[in-house]
C-alpha cells in the first residue's frame, strides 16, 4: 500500500487523491497537519514560505509516507535535502478568478467595493487596476473563503483549487494574466519522494504521472522567483507558457500598494525553461526589482 501523505483541507484531499487513483497502486491517504493549518495569522506575519510543507516533509523524511502531494506554489524554491520531485502532473488552469455577489465582475464592482484575499500579490494587483477597492485580510480553507461573500462583495482565488474541488460554479470571472499574474507554479502539484527512494513502488507510480511540459513551465516560473529571492508570499507574479518548443515568460514584482510594478517578458527553449526564469528575474533586478520586494517587506 502507497502511503500518499497531505494536508486535511478539501483542496488538498482532493488534490491528492486524483494523484493516488492515477498511480495504478493500492494507496491510502494520511493526513497531517501543518502550521498553515493551525496559525490563522496573516501568511506574510508568520513567514508564509514553507509552512503548509515542512510537516508533510518530515513525515516523508521519517519515512511514515512514501509520497508527499503538495500544492507547488507553496514549495520554498530551494533544494530540500534528502528529497527530490517524483512528478508534476498535468497542470490545472493557473489564473486566479473573482468569485463575487450578484455575478460581479472586477469593472462591474461598486465603488469603494470590499474584496478579501490574504495574498500580497493580489492585493497588489487588485489595487493597480482598482485602487477604490477596499482589499481586508481572509485565510481559511475554500468554503470559509467562499462563505465571506455576501460580508465582503467578493474574493480572490485561485482557478484551479475551485475547479479541482467542484467549487466552479461560484466563479464570476476569470482574471486575465495582463491583469492578475498568478503566482509561481499556480495550478501545479508537486508530488515528491525521498532522494533515495527513487527504485521504489511508489516513486517508479508516480513518476509515470509527470508532465514534462507542466514541469518546465513550472520550473522557470520558480527559477524566476527563487532568483529574485522572493518568498512565496511576496507580490511577485510568474506565468510560463509553452509554444511548441518555445517557452514564453512573463514576469511581474509590485509595490504593495499597486503603485509601482516592474515586469518584462522572456522567451527561450522549453529545454532551458530554468535558465529562462533566472534571465528575466536578471533583467527585472537590473531595473530595481530587489529594491521594490524589499521595501514590501517593511
Amino acid at each position: 500500500m502507497i502511503r500518499v501523505g497531505t494536508r486535511a483541507s478539501v483542496l488538498a484531499r482532493t488534490q491528492s487523491q486524483m494523484v493516488a487513483d492515477a498511480l495504478g497502486e493500492p494507496a491510502e491517504l494520511v493526513f497531517i497537519s501543518t502550521e498553515g493549518d493551525v496559525n490563522m495569522a496573516p501568511l506574510d506575519r508568520i513567514g508564509g514560505t514553507g509552512i503548509f510543507v515542512s510537516a508533510v516533509r518530515d513525515a516523508l523524511l521519517d519515512g511514515r509516507i512514501d509520497l508527499a502531494v503538495h500544492s507547488m506554489k507553496d514549495l520554498p524554491t530551494g533544494p530540500a535535502e534528502g528529497i527530490t520531485l517524483a512528478c508534476s502532473p498535468a497542470r490545472e488552469d493557473p489564473r486566479d478568478v473573482l468569485c463575487a455577489r450578484d455575478g460581479l465582475t472586477l469593472d462591474t464592482l461598486p465603488e469603494g467595493a470590499r474584496v478579501g484575499t490574504g495574498s500580497a500579490r493580489r492585493v497588489a494587483q487588485l489595487l493597480s487596476v482598482r485602487p477604490d477597492l477596499r482589499v481586508e485580510g481572509l485565510r481559511g480553507n475554500i468554503d470559509t473563503r467562499l462563505g465571506r461573500i455576501g460580508e465582503l462583495d467578493a474574493v480572490v482565488l485561485a482557478a484551479a483549487g475551485l475547479l479541482r474541488a467542484g467549487r466552479g460554479e461560484h466563479i464570476t470571472e476569470y482574471l486575465d494574466p495582463s491583469v492578475m499574474l498568478p503566482a509561481a507554479a499556480q495550478g501545479a502539484l508537486a508530488v515528491e519522494c525521498r532522494a533515495d527512494d527513487l527504485d521504489s513502488p511508489a516513486a517508479i507510480a508516480a513518476a509515470r504521472l509527470d508532465d514534462p511540459v507542466t514541469r518546465a513551465r513550472a520550473g522557470a516560473e520558480r527559477a524566476f522567483l527563487n532568483t529574485l529571492e522572493a518568498g512565496c508570499t511576496a507580490p511577485v507574479g510568474a506565468l510560463a507558457t509553452a509554444l511548441g518548443d518555445e517557452l514564453v515568460l512573463s514576469g511581474l514584482a509590485i509595490s504593495t500598494d499597486g503603485t509601482r510594478r516592474i515586469e518584462g517578458e522572456m522567451r527561450g527553449s522549453l529545454a532551458d525553461a530554468e535558465e529562462v526564469g533566472r534571465s528575466l528575474a536578471r533583467e527585472l533586478l537590473s531595473q530595481g526589482a530587489a529594491e521594490l520586494i524589499t521595501s514590501t517587506r517593511s
